[in-house]
């Protein structure tokens, strides 16, 4: 997929196209029976293992887990935001601690917006990724409530940027070159993210595979080694299919 593809858009598209409308149907309770732990290296913590994917995402937790799980995520998605904000947790404690699971993130970007925000959570790698998206998750009213009240003007402007340019002035809007130093990102080291185009056509890859490759219907999207899972898009639908995988 081109990059202009993506680029062409408005701020309309920040209401809720291409993320889930149906959140999942009702699903049989996970079962509550304890887990069989797979001891981390040196008694450490498998959390604490974070890399990044050749497809672009990055994960944490057990690189050999009998379970892989992968999200495709919109960081402009309120249900991606939901999803987190419920159950990120416990995927976390009650999951890839026990080293049965690895949970991938991958970035699904549904428009320039979609891309700042995207931009951001990745400057600084492996170190802050996850708790960067999970703060872009736990704040997305308040940074898309800036974005959606650009005058007019300004946003028709803001489409007839060069794509650095534009990404560099929704930052700007968002308020993320502060938020994210807050955060231990230097704004010098966010701006040279939001103005490489490497990364940029990564993203776009990114999206483009997952389409062709999954046929993913919105976000957020789950795949279990690697099937895309039907009617999961809420925690409570999702967390029997990881314990009927890990066959627990």
């Amino acid at each position: 997929m081109k990059l202009m593809h993506i680029l062409v858009a408005s701020a309309a598209i920040l209401a809720s196209a291409a993320c889930n409308a149906e959140k999942g149907g009702n699903s049989a309770a996970a079962s509550s029976a304890p887990i069989k732990q797979i001891a981390a290296p040196k008694g450490g913590d498998w959390t604490n293992l974070v890399g990044q994917t050749p497809e672009g995402g990055f994960i944490m937790g057990n690189p050999n887990a009998p379970v892989k799980l992968i999200e495709y995520g919109s960081m402009t998605c309120p249900h991606c935001a939901d999803f987190h904000k419920e159950a990120e947790k416990a995927l976390i404690d009650k999951y890839v601690k026990t080293g049965q699971v690895s949970f991938e993130f991958r970035n699904f970007v549904r428009d320039p917006y979609d891309i700042t925000a995207s931009l951001i959570a990745r400057c600084g790698g492996t170190s802050s990724f996850f708790g960067l998206t999970r703060g872009l998750y736990a704040e997305q009213k308040d940074w898309i409530g800036k974005i959606q009240v650009i005058p007019p003007d300004q946003q028709q402007a803001l489409m007839g940027m060069p794509p650095q340019q534009q990404f560099a002035t929704i930052a700007k809007f968002a308020g993320f070159p502060q938020w994210a130093a807050m955060r231990g990102l230097p704004t010098a080291k966010s701006a040279t993210c939001l103005a490489d185009d490497g990364a940029v056509t990564k993203l776009v890859q990114m999206q483009s595979d997952a389409i062709s490759q999954y046929d993913i219907p919105g976000t957020p999207s789950f795949i279990i080694n690697g099937s895309l899972v039907k009617d999961a898009a809420n925690w409570d639908a999702l967390e029997p299919k990881l314990r009927a995988a890990i066959g627990a």
